[in-house]
């Protein structure tokens, strides 16, 4: 394994994608464009109408990890062009509550584009941090930024 990939209760990784803030920012937050650079293989798809996010702003997602299951995410930072995280629950909202934050910030070259894992408000958090699922999270958000450059840059 490699080593604590955790810091605290996220896990985060960062790549200079040669796009403009306002481009990446767009495809962030348009929940029905999310399967299409999901890194993890397990979005499936959208449900909700195709309004883009803003604060608060509540979307349902089809997923596929093995077996079939939904979530819920509430849109709670919103910074155009700058910053939009979500959280999602599960269950009526029993389980769950890790937080998906996405960060830009413009540099030479184009925007810096931190993805982030937060851990902080999740019910499952003990057991989430243990064994291969932050390394695994890890693989996929990178995955994700690389996806979210193709999609940007095609």
């Amino acid at each position: 394994m490699e080593g604590n990939i955790m810091d605290g209760d996220t896990v985060s990784v960062e790549k200079v994608i040669p796009a403009a803030p306002e481009d990446i920012f767009a495809l962030l937050s348009d929940a029905q464009q999310h399967s299409q650079f999901d890194g993890s293989g397990t979005v499936v798809g959208s449900k909700g109408n195709s309004e883009p996010l803003t604060l608060g702003s509540k979307f349902g997602m089809s997923m596929k990890m093995g077996i079939p299951y939904s979530t819920v995410n509430t849109v709670i930072e919103f910074e155009s062009n700058r910053r939009i995280a979500w959280q999602t629950t599960g269950l009526a909202g029993l389980i769950g509550g890790r937080i998906w934050r996405y960060e830009l910030e413009p540099v030479d070259g184009g925007t810096l584009v931190r993805e982030t894992w937060d851990l902080s408000e999740d019910k499952q958090r003990f057991f989430l941090k243990r064994g291969k699922l932050p390394a695994m999270t890890k693989r996929n958000i990178t995955r994700t930024l690389d996806r979210i450059a193709e999609a940007v840059t095609a």
